[in-house]
């Protein structure tokens, strides 16, 4: 019985979501393409320092985009914050661990345009521990490994900001 019942669900639940106008925001639907060919359009500019070259490169690869400007449909500009605070003290006033918080700004022009048509900011938190003194790898390892985490976290939130906006783009301004 129970078989029977997770057999109907698994064939109705296409259809409901399909009635409500649910439509896949990167694969290709019945209402037309998805957003994944327009992603791979955006070039994204090129961003200072370690974590903007890391940021950068996580967006190429989720765009699936290229890098290169000549034949983009859109540019995507960032702007990057980071700060780090200190957390956990020990008795002796030792700092055990940090928050790195990543901030970016980004801004999305069409072709040939100066003006946006998309801004927005991103937030992202992560933190590293501090190893004790013969250990200065390991919290430089830490360090890196939070930065990194970061700027991937970024990466898939812009994604899909972008994304988003772009699936409510009318096609002409595509």
């Amino acid at each position: 019985m129970m078989r029977l019942v997770r057999t109907i669900a698994a064939a109705l639940v296409p259809s409901l979501l399909s009635g409500c106008g649910f439509h896949p925001l990167y694969g290709n639907g019945t209402a037309g393409p998805g957003t994944a060919g327009t992603l791979s359009e955006i070039y994204v500019e090129p961003i200072p320092d370690r974590v903007g070259y890391q940021l950068r490169n996580d967006l190429l690869d989720l765009f699936n985009a290229t890098g290169s400007p000549a034949d983009a449909a859109y540019r995507l500009r960032l702007t990057l914050n980071e700060e780090e605070q200190a957390v956990a003290l020990q008795q002796n006033t030792n700092i055990t661990r940090y928050n790195y918080t990543l901030k970016a700004h980004y801004e999305l022009f069409p072709r040939g345009s100066t003006s946006a048509a998309k801004t927005g900011d991103v937030t992202t938190l992560t933190a590293y521990n501090v190893a004790a003194a013969p250990y200065l790898y390991a919290t430089v390892t830490a360090e890196r490994d939070a930065k990194d985490r970061a700027a991937n976290d970024l990466a898939e939130r812009i994604r899909i900001a972008v994304a988003v906006f772009l699936r409510g783009a009318p096609e002409k301004s595509r």
